[in-house]
């Protein structure tokens, strides 16, 4: 490359409060581009006019619920001349943006897991790629296909310019070519998870990978090239306009720019990873990476930075802490080290990297061919007196510890090596990603770290509960803001009726049933787990038990204080003491009237702060066959289902949003109430997922009981659609569960869904479940949880 060639710093944009995970030129103004963050937003960046050779924002897009992870523009259409923005994100959905306001347009939802890479094609088609496996076509605000397929995370995903081809790469070290909705082909050579694809044309692509290389192949199924030069991971890829020369990050915290098949300029940053980057249409070339901060690099001389902001990055570059043992800079032999002297010696070509030892340190500099001298970009640390005997070595390097993490009893292990002088948030977050685990169990691994280093970090640990990228608070469940009491009604701070109180949630251990305390099983079979006597479980669990009189002096307790526009008349009272009782019986030869129906479903209306009695009639009333076939039947079912799912809102009353979901568990009980709650599975399910970040034991058992049901329901079906979300719901309420009861009902609930189902198997896998649950393994009070973890573990291998 030509000094005239040579990148160097344009600006640097401290923009966003967390990791930048992605960037793309924007279709306007010229010379715009986007970003998105964790910190849950996306911007749109544009130059400033000169001389300042910096950008401004232009507008920040909030729509995701949870960390931004992908970013490309839709192009311009005669309805939007300006193009639309695509952000995917931790909270399984799409939001389409305008550059007219800040909140999106439309939302695109269907996917069971994160959206972590969005490509964009001709007539407004868009494809996505997520962590549930699958990728999805959609036109508009409609999910047009789902393409499935892969066994692990879709992180890649491509739309070629002709031909109506598609890719897709994956955690599964593969990358598949749709057409039209089928996989005509499958490409093999990647040795770890394809992270990154770009188009060349329409019959050539390049793809990169965790495996450290980057590969050119043909849509016919020939690679034709592969590059080397990168340490480390490589998350992403542009190609310049020439269709020849490309740019690559990653792990590496490196952008490398490559002309002619050879890397011929590498530029260190100052943050570890180095997630995303894109050419911008004069050539200059963005980057985020891990510390929020976006870098633009030039090789226009009247673009670059000032003489001031060169030597400033470069400053801050020299001061970073470099690892050898990661991988960036090779086998360091501290008695091998050359002095300072070494560096009067010319570079061989840029981006070369020299270590010298200057007493008993030991610096990294890196040879800048466009400034002719080499360039410091760190300290090493672990290079010299740091290093002990006791390190251990793994994939030939050496660390001070390398762990293993026995996810399947009996089955494979996962190596997490680890050094003092990292930090165990990163390493945590490289351990996850490595192994495609999901990122939800990053405060699980890091402090595992922790505790198993017996403190020995560098720098200062995260406070507890602190947010580990913002310093931030983090919610704990089950703290001091669990809002159940003993002794006073845990919802109106008055009497002792405590809803669903009777309820044994505790089944004792031995003869009892796991879940209802009977007599179903024996004591020899429950301690042993290699008879599997809790799932599949096919039948459904329901909530039963309840004090009719305590249930009914509380309801006449609050219709008596009630306002006059809501109070009951003496006959609904009647009414619903009447079917209390009948349905107390649990038998189709009490005889119910119509009225009688129609009268709870209509006090079931009553203000959210006096309704829960009625509430609690009713779960106990839908497991009557004619209340069933009424409430749940053709013509009224959605209307309950729809007001259940009003009362289960996450700012809604704990009282209500409990015994709703009892109410739709026990709507199991009858074959109108199945069919009701399968044909609204998806919405049903997915607004109670958003109750298991509500503080309350009562709710977690219940929303677990309902989880529950569904995989009972369809154990025998191939779905896998639902499966996915099953799954998926039980693997995001066991990160915030801690009641042991809910806990045990959701590992059947996974046992259950993948009992006997390989696709299932492999969903479960991928999404990371093993690893989630192995700590249940050791569970052994009560036991019934630590048996059935383990009976999972196995059939999960």
């Amino acid at each position: 490359m030509s000094s005239t060639n040579i990148y160097k710093l344009r600006c640097s944009i401290p923009g966003h409060e967390m990791d930048v995970r992605g960037v793309a030129p924007a279709a306007f103004p010229d010379g715009a581009f986007v970003s998105v963050s964790r910190d849950r937003t996306g911007r749109v960046w544009v130059p400033n006019s000169s001389p300042d050779r910096g950008f401004s924002e232009m507008l920040c897009m909030a729509g995701h619920s949870n960390f931004v992870s992908c970013v490309c523009i839709i192009a311009p259409s005669e309805t939007y001349p300006r193009g639309l923005i695509a952000t995917g994100g931790n909270d399984n959905i799409i939001c389409i943006f305008s550059l007219d306001r800040p909140q999106p347009l439309y939302t695109l939802q269907g996917h069971k897991n994160t959206v972590c890479t969005l490509s964009s094609g001709k007539f407004g088609t868009l494809l996505s790629g997520s962590w549930d496996t699958t990728a999805k076509v959609w036109l508009n605000e409609k999910c047009m296909m789902t393409l499935q397929g892969h066994t692990a995370a879709v992180w890649a995903v491509l739309i070629l310019p002709e031909q109506g081809l598609m890719l897709s790469g994956s955690a599964d070290k593969t990358i598949k070519l749709w057409k039209a909705g089928r996989c005509e082909r499958t490409f093999t050579g990647h040795e770890d998870c394809v992270r990154g694809l770009a188009v060349i044309s329409s019959t050539e692509f390049f793809s990169c990978s965790n495996d450290t290389s980057i590969r050119r192949w043909l849509v016919t199924g020939e690679c034709v090239q592969v590059y080397y030069s990168h340490t480390n991971y490589i998350y992403s890829l542009a190609v310049f306009p020439n269709s020849q020369d490309f740019i690559s990050t990653g792990e590496d915290r490196t952008l490398r720019i490559w002309k002619q098949g050879e890397c011929c300029q590498t530029i260190r940053l100052p943050a570890q990873s180095v997630w995303c980057c894109c050419i911008l249409p004069n050539g200059d070339i963005a980057v985020g990476a891990s510390d929020g901060i976006i870098r633009v690099f030039t090789h226009a001389e009247d673009r670059m930075a000032s003489a001031e902001d060169l030597q400033a990055f470069e400053d801050e570059l020299s001061k970073t802490t470099i690892d050898p043992k990661t991988g960036d800079l090779g086998d360091i032999k501290m008695e091998d080290l050359p002095g300072r002297e070494h560096l009067n010696e010319r570079g061989n070509r840029d981006g070369q990297t020299r270590l010298i030892k200057d007493g008993q340190k030991v610096e990294a500099y890196q040879w800048s061919v466009s400034d002719g001298r080499w360039m410091k970009i760190g300290d090493v640390v672990g290079g010299s007196n740091q290093q002990t005997s006791k390190n251990v070595t793994y994939e030939g390097k050496e660390y001070d510890y390398v762990f293993t993490i026995d996810v399947n009893e009996g089955g494979p292990s996962f190596k997490l090596p680890y050094n003092v002088t990292e930090d165990p948030w990163l390493t945590a977050h490289n351990f996850l990603q490595k192994n495609d685990l999901s990122p939800m169990f990053l405060d699980q691994v890091a402090n595992f770290i922790i505790e198993n280093t017996k403190g020995h970090v560098v720098g200062p640990a995260p406070p507890a509960g602190g947010d580990p990228f913002t310093g931030g608070a983090r919610y704990i469940p089950g703290s001091s803001n669990d809002r159940d009491s003993a002794g006073a009604d845990p919802f109106t701070g008055a009497g002792r009726y405590i809803p669903g109180s009777g309820t044994n949630t505790s089944a004792p251990v031995g003869v009892a049933d796991p879940f209802t305390g009977g007599g179903a099983y024996s004591s020899a079979a429950l301690r042993q787990t290699s008879t599997n006597i809790y799932f599949p479980k096919t039948d459904g669990v329901t909530f039963d038990q309840a004090n009719a009189s305590q249930i009914i002096s509380k309801l006449k307790e609050l219709n008596g204080g009630a306002p006059p526009e809501h109070k009951l008349s003496e006959e609904t009272v009647e009414s619903l003491e009447r079917l209390l009782l009948a349905c107390g019986a649990n038998s189709s030869e009490f005889p119910l009237t119509i009225q009688d129906i129609n009268l709870l479903w209509k006090a079931s209306h009553l203000p959210e702060d006096i309704v829960f009695p009625v509430l609690d009639i009713m779960r106990l009333a839908v497991r009557h066959p004619q209340v069933n076939e009424n409430l749940c039947g053709e013509a009224e079912g959605v209307q309950l289902c729809n007001h259940l799912l009003s009362l289960m809102r996450p700012e809604g009353r704990p009282a209500n949003q409990m015994l709703a979901l009892r109410t739709l568990c026990n709507c199991f009980s009858g074959r109108h109430g199945r069919a009701l709650l399968m044909a609204q599975r998806e919405t049903v399910l997915s607004r109670a997922a958003d109750l298991a970040a509500v503080c309350n034991k009562n709710i977690h058992v219940a929303l677990a009981t309902l989880v529950l049901n569904y995989a009972g329901c369809l154990h025998s079906q191939p779905d896998l659609e639902a499966k996915a979300q099953c799954l998926s719901v039980a693997s995001r309420a066991l990160e915030t569960v801690q009641d042991k009861e809910a806990i045990f009902r959701l590992l059947v609930a996974l046992g259950t869904t993948v009992f006997s189902d390989q696709t299932a198997r492999d969903l479960a896998r991928s999404l990371g479940v093993n690893s989630q649950i192995s700590k249940f393994s050791s569970v052994s009070d009560p036991s019934k949880v630590g048996e059935c973890c383990q009976l999972v573990l196995k059939e999960l291998q």
